[in-house]
């Protein structure tokens, strides 16, 4: 009788994590060869858990995993390869780089100044090496939520469709959750539990560039 040949589960993981890995970040195949050059069990360990692993577990969407992910090398103090990768698959996963210093700053409160420091030290040779902007601009949720309180003021800064003015106006109450580095969606809320409408921004830099209005009712 024919056997089937062994699976090899961490092979299998390994593959699809270093697959994933080549689409977030530029030469990410040599990157990896480089890293794990010495100790290659060790990258498919690694490369295998956590971009074969974690990444395809769908409790988290992206954005989240990295921030989380973030935070705990701040946290754990790891300012060399693990920060440089995760800076590169967060802005890959849709963080903008506003966002990962907000991160810092967050974790700073928490893990205690020195760890941070280190991190910012880093992330200022980073920001360079990669040509962004140092400081960045205000994160796409700093940018959507400053217009929206300014049109609910009577002041926007740019001429206003007027349903959306309406609809920023009239809402009791707004949740603002950036989706992606460049998107923010803006519930609008007449009461806690009766959603007015829904407004998409598209962020550019420090701009609202479109805002789409879509009604709920």
């Amino acid at each position: 009788m024919s056997r089937k040949p062994a699976s090899n589960p961490m092979a299998e993981l390994y593959s699809e994590g270093r697959k994933h890995f080549i689409e977030l970040v530029p030469d990410g195949g040599a990157r990896l060869d480089a890293l794990f050059h010495t100790a290659p069990a060790l990258g498919e360990l690694a490369v295998g858990v956590v971009y074969g692993h974690l990444q395809s577990r769908p409790g988290l969407d992206p954005r989240l995993r990295e921030g989380a992910t973030l935070a705990a090398i701040v946290a754990a103090g790891m300012i060399g390869p693990p920060l440089s990768v995760h800076l590169r698959t967060g802005l890959a996963s849709g963080l903008a780089p506003g966002e990962i210093v907000e991160l810092v700053v967050q974790a700073s409160a928490f893990t205690g100044f020195p760890r941070a420091v280190s991190t910012a030290d880093q992330l200022n040779r980073l920001f360079e090496d990669l040509g962004l902007a140092s400081p960045p601009p205000p994160t796409p949720r700093a940018v959507a939520l400053a217009f929206c309180e300014q049109v609910r003021r009577g002041r926007p800064p740019v001429p206003v469709d007027p349903a959306i003015k309406q609809a920023l106006r009239r809402a009791q109450h707004l949740s603002v959750h950036a989706s992606s580095a460049q998107t923010v969606i803006v519930e609008c809320f007449d009461d806690p539990a009766s959603l007015a409408a829904l407004l998409y921004f598209d962020i550019e830099a420090e701009q609202v560039k479109r805002i789409r209005l879509f009604e709920a009712r």
